[in-house]
């Protein structure tokens, strides 16, 4: 048996319900840290079960930075209207136009590079492996392990969160997911800087 205190602890720090902060703890012997990785890693595998979803309703969040030369723009969606008033959800609005002013993302994920700069990067990496004598095979694990990390530092998705590197913002999207309990997608964002 759980003690009401700790699972009122584990709901007022994580927002899941209290049916599933009981669960944790019971599965994790009443440790809170445990038991906040054990919601986290089963919230978001019940949150890729909510991705097909589609949504309708949502925000836009807004990001000015301090000396005014920095703005972005996130259009956040959600199920429904209910949600997008949500304090949890504009306060996600908020973060990510806050993340994407300072991390710069160019694209939102890997499916929205242009074939042409994916080609042109990758004969670039190429071309700097002509004259070493390596194998093929190793010379293309490289290009493509640079290529990966290209991707992940101009695609929103695959970035790490500024607040939290242990996540991505996928990830990120997913512990919001499980904790609101609809599905959410970042649509499309415009970064201006001065």
């Amino acid at each position: 048996m759980v003690d009401i205190n700790l699972v009122k602890k584990l709901r007022e720090e994580t927002l899941v319900s209290l049916s599933k902060c009981k669960e944790a703890l019971e599965e994790t012997n009443g440790d809170i840290e445990k038991a906040k990785e054990f919601l986290r890693r089963k919230g978001i595998m019940e949150a890729s079960k909510k991705l097909a979803r589609e949504t309708k309703a949502g925000v836009i969040g807004c990001y000015l930075h301090s000396n005014q030369r920095i703005g972005v723009l996130v259009k956040l969606s959600c199920e429904t209207d209910f949600v997008a008033k949500n304090e949890l959800f504009l306060e996600l609005a908020h973060n990510l136009a806050m993340h994407i002013a300072a991390m710069k993302p160019e694209y939102l994920s890997e499916e929205q590079i242009p074939e042409e700069v994916k080609k042109n990067l990758r004969e670039s990496y190429l071309e700097e492996f002509k004259d070493v004598k390596k194998p093929k095979e190793i010379i293309e694990q490289i290009v493509n392990g640079k290529l990966k990390k290209r991707w992940q530092e101009i695609c929103l998705l695959s970035q790490p969160y500024i607040k939290d590197s242990s996540l991505t913002i996928e990830e990120l999207l997913k512990t919001y997911i499980a904790k609101i309990g609809e599905n959410i997608a970042v649509q499309d964002f415009v970064r201006l800087e001065i």
